[in-house]
């Protein structure tokens, strides 16, 4: 089938080339990756709405933080969104389940952020949304910006997930054995760079590697950065 040429400096069409030796077509990329950002602000929208109801909605506060039944269901929601990831992984392709799942992820995780924040001064939350905010809109940048330059960092996947487990069995020790606020700020610190390197990593991954079928995990994984990282600055934020 003919295809129209386009031109590699085609910015106002859409049509740049992202990186060095790109060899699909870079429209068609452009809308997969304007399709997955479109994803991730639904998803942040639906996170503020759902957070702000935990949050200015005082009978809920009450419930979770005074009751049994409260607690019981405050660590059903922490383990939905990944137990709804097995099912989308598998679905992520198929509309509109993919979407329905995606919402059955995105909406508990949402209450677990409005019940962290509901127990956090309205300076605190503030600070941390406006820095998650500017950091991910410069570390966005500056990987689209390397891309083109012809940097790659597919080699920091191995390292992030090491670093991953670290932060994992750090959490469980904080769990276990608490010790004090000066490991809490070491935690946030430590999840905060670990989260900023993986907002690198998969926006690398959207603009080189991911199919255009991928949308919807292309979407989650980016969302999880950005909600790790939020939740990390709130670490950092409350216990200075």
């Amino acid at each position: 089938m003919w295809q129209q040429p386009y031109r590699k400096d085609d910015i106002e069409a859409g049509n740049s080339t992202l990186y060095p030796g790109m060899v699909e077509n870079p429209a068609l990329r452009w809308s997969f990756i304007r399709k997955v950002y479109s994803i991730i602000s639904f998803q942040l929208l639906l996170t503020i709405a759902v957070a702000s109801v935990v949050v200015f909605v005082h009978p809920i506060k009450v419930f979770f933080a005074t009751t049994p039944a409260g607690l019981a269901l405050y660590i059903i929601l922490i383990f939905l969104p990944f137990i709804a990831l097995c099912p989308l992984y598998y679905y992520h392709q198929k509309h509109p389940v993919n979407f329905i799942l995606l919402g059955l992820f995105t909406v508990p995780l949402a209450f677990v952020v409005g019940l962290t924040c509901a127990f956090t001064s309205g300076k605190v939350i503030l600070e941390a949304v406006i820095l998650t905010a500017v950091v991910v809109i410069a570390l966005t940048l500056y990987t689209f910006m390397a891309a083109k330059r012809g940097y790659d960092f597919n080699f920091l996947g191995p390292f992030l997930f090491g670093a991953v487990l670290v932060l994992i069995v750090f959490s469980m020790i904080q769990i276990l054995f608490p010790l004090g606020k000066l490991s809490s700020m070491i935690y946030g610190c430590l999840a905060a760079i670990i989260f900023c390197g993986y907002i690198v990593y998969d926006t690398d991954n959207l603009i080189k590697r991911h199919t255009y079928d991928e949308y919807i995990w292309a979407s989650v994984a980016l969302y999880l950065d950005i909600i790790n990282l939020f939740q990390a600055l709130l670490f950092i934020f409350r216990d200075t």
